[in-house]
């Protein structure tokens, strides 16, 4: 049995989550957030003394490689593909003007 939140409630809700809502909706909203706290106390009804408490349903483990020395991308490498380099270095547009601060 679901519990009604009323149409005043939503719009407040909306209101705070700078939400525009029609009034199709918050009549819709009504309705699906009282199904969802009629959802919650039909889970506060549960049983969960003994259950140890996790932060994630599945065990987690890393799926990152080790973190070991490679050889590095020689500099002319590095630079063949760059649209544009001057000595050695990438060169790109300006983007700062030294004017402003």
């Amino acid at each position: 049995m679901s519990q009604k939140i009323d149409e005043a409630t939503v719009r407040h809700i909306a209101h705070l989550a700078r939400l525009e809502l029609t009034d199709a909706e918050v009549a819709q909203f009504s309705t699906d957030l009282g199904d969802i706290l009629a959802h919650v106390e039909t889970l506060n009804a549960v049983d969960t003394r003994g259950v140890e408490a996790t932060a994630h349903a599945l065990p987690l483990a890393n799926v990152f490689c080790a973190d070991e020395p490679q050889p590095s991308l020689d500099h002319e490498d590095a630079l063949r593909n760059a649209p544009d380099h001057e000595d050695g270095y990438f060169k790109v547009p300006k983007v700062l003007d030294q004017g402003q601060t």
